[in-house]
C-alpha cells in the first residue's frame, strides 16, 4: 500500500491552531508538513535566551528580538530560535512578520544541525531572507547564509570563535563568535 502526505497550507495550519487542535503540541508548518519541534536542552536554552538578550541591546529602539515565535511564509510557519525583524511592534499584533519584515533569522542547533542546515536553511533561502545564522553549538561555530538567489545562498561562511560578524542589517554592529557562547 503506498502512502500519501498531506500538506497543509499556512492558512488551515493557523486554522487547527485556532480551533485548538494544535493544542500542547510544540510544532510547526514547514513546507506544508506538520512537524513535530525538538526539546531543547539546557545549553540550547541558555545560548538562546542570552544571545537574545545581548540582541536587544545591540539592537535597542531600531528592530524587535523575537525568541521561538512564528514567522509566516509562502509555505511554512517555521519558529525560529531568534528573529531581528523591523519595528513598529504593533504590526505583529494582526499576523506574524514576513519575510520582508525579518532583518536577520537565527537557529540555534544542537541536536538540529543537519535540519538547520538543510531543510531550514532551503525554506528561507526561498522566502528571500538575506541573513541567516545557524549557531552549531556542539562545534562552537557560526555558519552565516547570505545572498539568496533562486531559493538557494550563494553564501555561506563558518566563522569561529576569534572571529566577528555583522548583521547585514545592521553593518555598524560588531559580534565576536566567542560571545555568543560565553555570554
Amino acid at each position: 500500500m503506498e502512502t500519501i502526505t498531506a500538506k497543509f497550507s499556512v492558512e488551515d495550519y493557523n486554522k487547527m491552531i485556532e480551533s485548538g487542535l494544535l493544542n500542547y503540541r510544540h510544532v510547526e508548518l514547514i513546507n506544508g508538513l506538520i512537524l513535530e519541534m525538538f526539546p531543547e536542552g539546557t545549553e540550547h536554552t541558555y545560548i538562546g535566551e542570552t544571545f537574545a538578550d545581548y540582541l536587544r541591546r545591540l539592537t535597542q529602539e531600531v528592530a524587535w528580538v523575537r525568541e521561538t515565535r512564528p514567522i509566516t511564509l509562502s509555505k511554512s510557519e517555521p519558529e525560529p530560535d531568534i528573529a531581528i525583524v523591523r519595528l513598529p511592534h504593533s504590526l505583529y499584533r494582526s499576523h506574524h512578520p514576513y519575510s520582508e519584515d525579518i532583518y536577520l533569522l537565527i537557529e540555534i542547533s544542537y541536536s538540529t544541525l543537519k535540519f538547520d542546515t538543510s531543510e531550514k536553511r532551503d525554506i528561507y533561502a526561498a522566502a528571500n531572507i538575506q541573513d541567516y545564522w545557524v549557531v552549531d553549538v556542539k562545534n562552537k561555530k557560526l555558519i552565516v547564509y547570505r545572498s539568496p538567489v533562486d531559493g538557494l545562498y550563494e553564501n555561506e561562511t563558518i566563522l569561529s570563535l576569534d572571529e566577528q560578524v555583522s548583521p547585514l542589517a545592521f553593518p555598524d554592529i560588531n559580534i565576536m563568535v566567542n560571545d555568543i557562547f560565553n555570554r
